[in-house]
């Protein structure tokens, strides 16, 4: 975004809001709405909730930035009236707009962080208010369960269904990585989607189930890789639930467990290769050396998987002396090597003397390529 564009006092209060929300709140638009068209006082804000996101657009006055701004919610939401507007003469409660003060970077955070609860209870009372027994049931018996967040979905085109965002898991997954140097706390959910259903089933269908997880913690843990356990005929959510938390916390502790694993094994790489250039020091996955055949300098870089040692690392050589001509002097590659012995169970010593041993005679092939390349750019 052009910051020179933005009123100063707006600027300050969206940095703010953008730095230190704990929600990954993003900027998706910018516009002027002032009779200056260079001035930016509009911008559209997409806020995560519910395993999704919902977009407000938040409407400052350049002429005017002294004032707060107006929220506009999105059209599905017209129901949404945070501040209901009381009769003449009542006392109106306090909230983030009528308490504003434009010199406090805090407040436009404030009254995003405000909305977002008003409107999380909005939607677990429109959930509240769905005429379907079983979905009532399974959606009383996770009550007691913090941070559930709940959506009803519905439209003209769409058919009528609830998504629950169900956070599991109490351990703190950031204080299990030594170093990690993750912003936000990293989260696993389980989404949930309830057909809403207005008639008595004898036997009704399993919720669809999708876990989604923090996108940051695919560097220790595959979501994607994890087998949701079987839902059984006649069960709820809450008999569910405790199954599904034992397998993941006792998978991810073991992907913890396997980051040390790692560790070993890029230090029993020195042996053979030296020192690397660099090396990723918390999660492991990722090492590169640099080594010689005669004249010949190269890197290899390896790249270990979060399945490691049952897979192989993933290793690709890199010139130091061959270049591409006519793609910015980019230097030669090798295609990605696997095919080299392997065993997950060989000690890390025994695993870097075999990859050695088998670049001593790749990395011929792989200068015998440079050449090649250099003279097909003739």
């Amino acid at each position: 975004m052009a910051v020179d564009s933005i009123p100063p006092i707006i600027l300050t209060q969206l940095n703010y809001l953008l730095n230190h929300s704990p929600y990954s709140i993003k900027v998706e638009q910018m516009w002027s709405g002032s009779k200056n068209p260079a001035l930016l006082d509009r911008f559209t804000l997409s806020i995560p909730f519910c395993l999704d996101y919902i977009k407000w657009d938040v409407i400052y006055n350049a002429q005017f930035p002294l004032l707060p701004p107006d929220i506009i919610f999105g059209p599905e939401d017209e129901n949404f009236r945070p501040y209901p507007v009381g009769r003449e003469g009542d006392l109106k409660p306090k909230n983030s707009l009528s308490d504003w003060n434009c010199k406090d970077p805090t407040r436009l955070l404030s009254l995003i962080h405000e909305l977002r609860s008003l409107y999380m209870a909005y939607q677990k009372k429109r959930v509240g208010e769905v005429d379907d027994e079983r979905l009532k049931f399974e959606v009383n018996t996770m009550y007691s369960r913090e941070g559930i967040e709940m959506y009803m979905s519905s439209g003209v085109d769409k058919p009528e269904e609830v998504k629950l965002a169900v956070p599991l898991l109490e351990m703190d997954i950031n204080k299990l990585v030594a170093g990690s140097t993750w912003r936000h706390q990293q989260k696993i959910y389980l989404q949930v989607i309830y057909p809403v259903s207005r008639k008595y089933l004898a036997m009704a269908s399993p919720p669809r189930l999708k876990l989604i997880s923090s996108p940051e913690l695919k560097a220790l843990f595959s979501i994607d890789e994890f087998r949701l356990p079987p839902w059984l005929e006649g069960m709820c959510m809450a008999e569910y639930l405790p199954t599904l938390e034992e397998m993941l916390e006792s998978q991810i502790r073991d992907a913890v467990s396997s980051i040390e694993v790692r560790r070993k094994f890029i230090t029993a790489l020195t042996i053979p290769f030296g020192r690397p250039l660099e090396a990723d020091p918390i999660f492991c996955r990722k090492a590169t050396f640099l080594a010689c055949s005669g004249v010949f300098t190269f890197l290899v870089h390896f790249t270990l998987p979060l399945q490691f040692p049952r897979q192989q690392p993933a290793l690709m050589l890199q010139s130091s002396q061959h270049f591409h001509s006519h793609s910015g002097s980019a230097p030669i590659k090798s295609a990605i090597l696997q095919d080299y012995p392997w065993s997950p169970r060989w000690d890390v010593a025994q695993m870097a003397e075999r990859i050695f041993d088998y670049l001593v005679e790749e990395c011929l092939n792989f200068k015998k390529h440079c050449n090649e390349v250099l003279v097909q750019q003739r």
